[in-house]
C-alpha cells in the first residue's frame, strides 16, 4: 500500500536525518575542517526520499487512494487532474511534506553550493538545519501524518474546499513556502556564523542570493494569493489585511530589511549582529504565521487545519528556536563601534530598516492585537483597513523621500549636491499631482501627499536610469525595483481614491441606475460542470457618456462534495480599470444582492509588483557570487 511505503520512508528520512547530525557533531569536536564524502551522501540520499515521499502522496491523490485519511479528507473522484494535485499541498499535511522537501533540498543546496566556505561553517550550518529538519520530521509522523491509514477503506473522497480550487490557488502555496521556508537556510547560516566565528563580508556574500531567492519567491507568492483573493473571494481589492495576509507579510518585511543591510556588511563590514538579527527574526516569523494558521488562533478564509494539539507542538518548537538563537546571540554578541556620517548611504540604509521594522511591529500589533483581546476580555475585536491606513499611509510618505534621496549618497561621506535637482523634482510631482486632482475631481491631504512622494520617487528612479545608460556599474536591479514600487504606491494611491463601489438588490429584468452607470439584470441560467453546478447571472452595464456597453457573467457555483456555496465574481480587466461585479441571492427570494465596483489601475498594481520582484531576479543573476 501506498500509506505504508509512504511511511516507511519517513522514518527512514528520521534516521537520515539523525546520522548527518551525528556525524556532523563528531566532525566539530575533533575540529576536522573537511566536510566528508559521506555527509554530502546522506544529504542526498535525505532529499531523494523526501520527494520520493512527496511522490507517492501525489500518485495517492491522482489514483483517488482513499486508504490514506489525507487523500480522503482533501479528494474526490470527480475532481479536475490539477485540483487533485494541487490538493496533495492543499492541507495540512501535505503541505508540511512540501515544507520539509524545502528544508532538505535548501540544506543539500546550501551544503553544495558553498564549497569555497570553510568547512565547520558549513558544519554547523548543517547540523542547525537538520534539526528544523528533525523537529518537523516528528510533527509530521507522529501528529500530522499524511500516510495515515483508514479502515475500512472509504468508496468516495470528503473532497476538496472549493475556494482552493482554482489555477492561481494551485501555485500559491508553493511559491510561498519557498520563500517561508528557504528563510530557514540563512537562520542556520546565521547560528553557523556565529558558532563558527565567521563574520563579516564573506558571510554575507554566503547568504545574499538565498536571500534574494527566498524574498522573490515570498513576493510572488503574496502576488498570486492576492490575485487569488481579488477574483476569489468577491472582496473586490487586492489587500485587506486579513489576519493570514499579513502572516505572509510579516517576514517579507524582515527579508527586504535583511537584503538592505546584508549591503552594508558586505561592503562596509557593518551591522553584522543586526544582520544576525534580522535573519533570526525573518526565520521566526514564518514559523509563528504557521502557528497562527494552523493553531485554529486566527479566524480566516485562508485558514485550514485549526487543530489546537498540532498548534501547542508548533508553539513548543517555536518557542525553542527563539530560546536558543536568542541564547547564542547574546552569547555571541559584541558592540560595534560603528562611526557612520549622518549623510552616507549606511545611514540611509539603516533608515530604510527602520521602516520595515515600523511596518512589522505595526502589522504584527494589529494581527494579534484581537487574540488578546479575546483571551483577557472574551470580547472579539478586529483590527482592519482603517487601522492600518491610520498608521502606515502618513509613514509610506516619508518612506518613500529616504527611497529616492538614499540611492544618490555615497559610501562612507557625500554631500549634498543635488539640492537643486530635488527641488526640481518635487516641483514636477506637485505639477502632476495637481493634474490627477483637476483630472478625478478630487482631493485628500493625505492620499495627494502620497501620490506627490511617489510621484518623486518615480521620477528620481527614472532619472538615475536615464543617467545609468552612460555607466557601466549601475545597478540596474536596485533602478528597476525602486521605480516599479513607486509606481505601486501611486496606482494603489490612485486605485484607493477613485475606486467606487455600490450595493443594491435586483430581480431578473430590473435596472438599476448608479451615477452615470445603468446596470441591467437580463437573466440567470444554470450550467452544469464536472463537479459543481453555476447560477450565472447575465447583467449588461451601460455608460453613455463614456460610450461603455458590456456583459458580466458573475456565479454562484454549487458544490457537492463538499457541500458549499461559492459566489464568483465576475470582471471586465482593462487598461485603465476594471469592472467588478458579484451576486447573492436573498434569503431563497426573487432579489439578489449585487455588488458593483469600478477599480482603476488594477492590473498596474499586479504589473508593478512583477517588475519589483523582476528586479530582485537581476540582481541575483548579475551578483558576482552566485551561491558560491
Amino acid at each position: 500500500m501506498l500509506s505504508n511505503l509512504g511511511n516507511i520512508i519517513l522514518f527512514l528520512n528520521a534516521l537520515i536525518t539523525l546520522s548527518i547530525i551525528y556525524i556532523s557533531i563528531q566532525k566539530i569536536k575533533i575540529k576536522d575542517q573537511v566536510v566528508s564524502k559521506n555527509i554530502y551522501q546522506l544529504s542526498l540520499f535525505q532529499s531523494t526520499l523526501i520527494i520520493s515521499s512527496f511522490f507517492i502522496l501525489v500518485i495517492g491523490f491522482v489514483t483517488s487512494d482513499f486508504s490514506m485519511i489525507t487523500v480522503y479528507q482533501n479528494s474526490h473522484t470527480l475532481k479536475p487532474l490539477i485540483y487533485k494535485i494541487s490538493g496533495t499541498w492543499g492541507n495540512h499535511e501535505g503541505s508540511l511534506l512540501l515544507w520539509l522537501i524545502i528544508l532538505s533540498l535548501f540544506s543539500f543546496l546550501f551544503l553544495v553550493y558553498n564549497k569555497s566556505r570553510p568547512g565547520n561553517f558549513r558544519i554547523y550550518t548543517l547540523i542547525v538545519q537538520n534539526i528544523l529538519i528533525l523537529g518537523f520530521l516528528f510533527f509530521l509522523l507522529f501528529n500530522s501524518n499524511p500516510f495515515s491509514a483508514i479502515s475500512p477503506i472509504p468508496k468516495e473522497g470528503l473532497g476538496l474546499n472549493p475556494i482552493l480550487q482554482d489555477p492561481a490557488l494551485a501555485i500559491h502555496p508553493p511559491l510561498l513556502y519557498l520563500g517561508f521556508v528557504g528563510s530557514s537556510i540563512y537562520f542556520s547560516a546565521a547560528i553557523a556564523s556565529m558558532l563558527a566565528n565567521y563574520p563579516g563580508k564573506l558571510f554575507a556574500q554566503s547568504i545574499k542570493n538565498w536571500v534574494l531567492i527566498s524574498w522573490w519567491f515570498q513576493t510572488v507568492g503574496i502576488l498570486a494569493g492576492s490575485i487569488w483573493a481579488y477574483y476569489e473571494l468577491g472582496w473586490g481589492g487586492f489587500w485587506f489585511w486579513d489576519p493570514v495576509e499579513n502572516a505572509s507579510l510579516l517576514p517579507w518585511f524582515a527579508m527586504t530589511a535583511l537584503f538592505h543591510s546584508l549591503l552594508v556588511l558586505e561592503k562596509r563590514n557593518l551591522f553584522y549582529f543586526w544582520v544576525i538579527i534580522l535573519c533570526i527574526l525573518t526565520f521566526i516569523l514564518c514559523v509563528t504565521g504557521t502557528f497562527l494558521v494552523r493553531s485554529g488562533i486566527l479566524n480566516s478564509v485562508h485558514t485550514f487545519a485549526s487543530d489546537p494539539s498540532r498548534g501547542i507542538y508548533i508553539l513548543f518548537f517555536l518557542s525553542f528556536l527563539i530560546l536558543s538563537s536568542v541564547f547564542i546571540l547574546f552569547k555571541k554578541f559584541q558592540t560595534g563601534n560603528y562611526k557612520i556620517n549622518t549623510n552616507s548611504k549606511e545611514t540611509y540604509i539603516l533608515v530604510n530598516n527602520w521602516f520595515m521594522i515600523f511596518y512589522l511591529i505595526t502589522v504584527l500589533l494589529g494581527t494579534i492585537y484581537p487574540i488578546f483581546t479575546e483571551v483577557l476580555t472574551n470580547h472579539k475585536v478586529s483590527v482592519g483597513p482603517p487601522f492600518y491606513n491610520t498608521v502606515i499611509i502618513p509613514i509610506v510618505v516619508l518612506f518613500l523621500i529616504f527611497m529616492s534621496l538614499g540611492p544618490r549618497t555615497k559610501w562612507i561621506k557625500d554631500r549634498f549636491q543635488d539640492f537643486f535637482l530635488l527641488i526640481k523634482l518635487l516641483t514636477g510631482s506637485i505639477l502632476v499631482n495637481f493634474f490627477i486632482v483637476i483630472f478625478f475631481k478630487s482631493y485628500s491631504l493625505l492620499s495627494n501627499l502620497i501620490i506627490i512622494s511617489s510621484l518623486f520617487l518615480i521620477f528620481s528612479s527614472l532619472l538615475d536610469l536615464i543617467s545609468s545608460l552612460k555607466r557601466t556599474n549601475t545597478d540596474f536591479s536596485r533602478v528597476i525595483s525602486h521605480l516599479s514600487f513607486g509606481f505601486l504606491i501611486l496606482f494603489i494611491g490612485l486605485n484607493h481614491n477613485f475606486s467606487f463601489e455600490k450595493d443594491f438588490n435586483l430581480k431578473v429584468g430590473e435596472k438599476k441606475k448608479i451615477d452615470d452607470y445603468t446596470v441591467e439584470f437580463e437573466d440567470l441560467k444554470l450550467e452544469n460542470f464536472k463537479n459543481y453546478k453555476a447560477v450565472v447571472g447575465n447583467f449588461k452595464i451601460d455608460n453613455n457618456k463614456k460610450k461603455l456597453n458590456l456583459s458580466l457573467n458573475p456565479e454562484i457555483r454549487i458544490y457537492q462534495q463538499p457541500s458549499t456555496l461559492t459566489y464568483e465574481a465576475s470582471i471586465r480587466t482593462g487598461i485603465l480599470k476594471d469592472y467588478y461585479l458579484t451576486m447573492s441571492n436573498i434569503d431563497r427570494s426573487d432579489y439578489y444582492n449585487i455588488k458593483f465596483q469600478k477599480k482603476p489601475f488594477m492590473l498596474w498594481i499586479w504589473v508593478s509588483v512583477i517588475l519589483i520582484s523582476a528586479g530582485g531576479l537581476v540582481r541575483l543573476f548579475k551578483n558576482e557570487n552566485k551561491i558560491s
